[in-house]
């Protein structure tokens, strides 16, 4: 009776390998009819799922080192007006204080550079050209600028915009996206890659809140967008680079209250000529 009680266990337990092998065979063993071996999908999903976990102070971490690229690189040159510096920092601060990230460290820093742009990176990097600095008519029109970009970081739009880069690429591994391939793309999407439609109209809302919580007048965000679209010749870089404007104008027109539209800081020309474009 042992033995028989042993050879039935050892049939068993050699029935359930032998099902454990072919299955593991079947499952393992790329098939034809999909565009790469579902191993490569399950490294994409852990690296979607790294990037969309990073904490504040990683994405600060990167922030910085792809500021440090951008810099050491030439992709853009820093303004050595400390007193035009300090203003856009001032506006910067007033306008993150006020947003859905008010913890984040940001940085706010002035680009020589006549085009009319301004553009944002991870980490609560904010870049502004003095040529937009030049276009602005008063401050509201600048914090709405301003308040446009922190809303592209206080929404992570950078960092869903890098998933999906380093998806398309296929730069993927078993423990996840490199510093370097993170910096590398944060660096291509600072310079090259607009954001998509979705991300400008959410930024453009979320944005117009901020500018409205920090106690500017909403209507700067409307008169700014109105100016650059009527202005002859090739669209500003920052049109350029944000799509739709007619139809985020439109947006902005729709969520905009009369009422209050002109209630807030910041619609002085006069002292606006005064304070920023006297320093230019």
């Amino acid at each position: 009776m042992m033995k028989l009680k042993r050879s039935y266990r050892r049939s068993l337990i050699y029935g359930l390998l032998v099902a454990f092998i072919s299955s593991s065979i079947i499952v393992f063993s790329p098939k034809p009819s999909y565009g790469q071996p579902w191993l490569n999908w399950l490294l994409q999903g852990v690296q979607v799922i790294q990037l969309s976990t990073l904490s504040d102070s990683q994405e600060v971490k990167y922030g910085r080192q792809i500021n440090d690229e951008l810099i050491r690189s030439g992709q853009f040159r820093l303004s050595r007006n400390r007193a035009l510096s300090q203003k856009i920092d001032r506006i910067g601060q007033r306008l993150a204080q006020n947003s859905r990230r008010p913890n984040l460290p940001f940085t706010f820093q002035v680009a020589q550079d006549d085009s009319i742009n301004a553009f944002a990176t991870m980490g609560g990097f904010v870049y502004v050209n003095t040529g937009l600095i030049a276009a602005a008519e008063n401050e509201a029109e600048l914090a709405s600028v301003i308040g446009h970009e922190i809303a592209h970081i206080t929404e992570r739009h950078a960092i869903n915009q890098m998933r999906n880069v380093a998806i398309s690429q296929g730069l993927m591994s078993a423990t996840g996206l490199s510093e370097n391939n993170i910096v590398n793309i944060g660096v291509q999407l600072a310079v090259n890659l607009p954001h998509s439609r979705e991300a400008e109209l959410e930024a453009d809302q979320v944005g117009l809140l901020n500018l409205r919580q920090a106690g500017y007048a909403p209507i700067g965000m409307i008169t700014f967008m109105k100016k650059l679209t009527q202005q002859s010749g090739s669209p500003p870089a920052f049109l350029s680079t944000h799509p739709a404007t007619s139809q985020r104008v439109n947006a902005l027109n729709q969520a905009v209250n009369p009422d209050i539209a002109y209630q807030g800081d910041g619609l002085d020309n006069q002292a606006y000529q005064k304070e920023f474009r006297s320093l230019l």
